[in-house]
């Protein structure tokens, strides 16, 4: 098929090149403008637009598909379909319209459940036991599309949003290939009304832990919030993200080291802190976190 896709950031990058790989016509790839990014500030293409000039096509970054010239290229184009993968941008109706399969989005959530901007983060943090990818067929409304395929995973006892990501990513390459091949024959499904949840975008607000919180609470958190934007505590006085966890044992004040594997009392039950990283330092292990920065048993955080 001749196909505008259009993604932007590493997610979407193992889409594009199923889709290339699957012998697709790319008519254009569309993504985010490169900005300023790294210690001297320059323009940084997107990983998408990166990995679209490796592959010699066509890349477009218009910063809003509203105007009348932006949406005559896009017609121009003559795509049978267009596959649209994180995104970024809000597809106007007309622009919906165009291709003559219409436009369809790869969303990481089991839709209606977790529409919007963080389904892979919200699903760990209100711990759901599955999740999955949905082929939607996209109109005006926000993730509110039929959908035309589905596939469910389980979520890993320890999963972080960055391994449940990458994990998505790959699912979602290989399941818009199916919808493409038997996209004559597949009946779009209406999203019940029932179980619609938002997944709202994270807010750096949120990475404090809380230590007077249930373990299952806290555990969820940190891992749900990594590797960005990090969920943190302060220990003795320096502010620490949290990479890691599982549930652990013990109980305490909240708060408070329980042994010498940096288990933590929380307000029901304890956490254990897998992997951990100081401000301007890099990721580590427990193990290798203590032997440069001890934390004493009876240490409160």
């Amino acid at each position: 098929m001749r196909i505008i896709f259009m993604g932007t950031p590493d997610f979407s990058v193992p889409v594009l090149d199923a889709l290339v790989a699957g012998g697709h016509e790319i008519a254009a790839v569309y993504c985010q403008p490169p900005r300023p990014a790294g210690r001297g500030k320059k323009d940084r293409p997107t990983p998408v637009h990166a990995r679209a000039l490796e592959l010699g096509l066509d890349v477009r970054h218009p910063i809003s598909l509203k105007s009348p010239d932006v949406q005559a290229d896009f017609a121009a184009l003559g795509a049978d379909v267009a596959v649209v993968v994180a995104y970024g941008l809000i597809l106007p109706q007309a622009v919906l319209d165009m291709p003559r399969h219409g436009c369809l989005n790869i969303h990481a959530s089991l839709l209606p459940r977790w529409r919007g901007a963080a389904p892979i983060h919200r699903a760990i943090m209100a711990g759901d036991a599955e999740t999955g990818i949905c082929i939607m067929q996209m109109e005006a409304g926000l993730d509110t599309g039929p959908v035309l395929l589905r596939d469910i995973t389980s979520i890993g006892d320890e999963e972080t949003t960055g391994a449940l990501h990458d994990r998505l990513s790959r699912m979602g390459a290989v399941l818009i290939i199916d919808a493409l091949a038997q996209l004559n024959s597949l009946t779009p499904q209406p999203q019940s009304p029932d179980g619609v949840t938002y997944a709202e975008k994270i807010d750096k607000s949120e990475a404090r832990i809380d230590w007077a919180w249930r373990a299952t609470e806290v555990d969820r958190h940190i891992r749900g919030l990594s590797p960005f934007p990090g969920a943190w505590t302060e220990i003795g006085g320096a502010r620490v993200k949290l990479l890691a966890s599982r549930l652990g044992r013990g109980c305490g004040a909240p708060g408070e080291v329980l042994d010498n594997a940096l288990s933590v009392a929380c307000g029901q039950g304890a956490v254990q802190l897998l992997r951990l990283q100081r401000a301007g330092g890099r990721a580590q292990d427990c193990e290798a976190f203590l032997r440069g920065h001890p934390v004493p048993r009876g240490t409160r955080l």
